[in-house]
């Protein structure tokens, strides 16, 4: 409930812009389901960061769906979400850890620490970029 009430207010544009409710289909059943996430930037790209790991349900399900999504962030834009390479994470954890503060107990790393900490976790969490459709 608490999902779907963020989800609301984040999809109007009333959080910060780098909180975007991300809408795609459910694996199983097929309707829109809503996450909010912190979208991140790294050399000029938008990204978005399973901080819960390769568990968490809108991980399975844009893999499920081919990357097909939609962000929302007070308009709805179709976008594809293109997976990263764990070898190629590293800097976006970083980056990501500096602006998504409720993220950072996620991680066993600190927010300070160099890029190179970041590629022995890399592997554990998912990293998408946003790309327009």
């Amino acid at each position: 409930m608490w999902n779907s009430a963020m989800a609301w207010v984040c999809g109007l544009g009333l959080l910060p812009e780098i909180l975007v409710t991300l809408l795609v289909k459910g694996r199983r059943s097929g309707t829109l389901r809503a996450n909010v996430l912190v979208a991140a930037r790294y050399e000029g790209q938008r990204y978005v960061v399973s901080m819960l790991g390769e568990g968490s349900d809108w991980v399975q399900n844009v893999r499920a769906a081919g990357g097909a999504a939609f962000i929302k962030h007070g308009r709805t834009q179709r976008v594809t979400l293109t997976e990263i390479r764990p070898d190629k994470r590293a800097p976006i954890l970083k980056a990501f850890c500096e602006v998504a503060a409720s993220g950072r107990k996620h991680f066993p790393v600190s927010p300070e620490a160099p890029v190179s900490a970041f590629e022995s976790i890399a592997t554990e969490y998912p990293v998408f970029r946003i790309d327009p459709a």
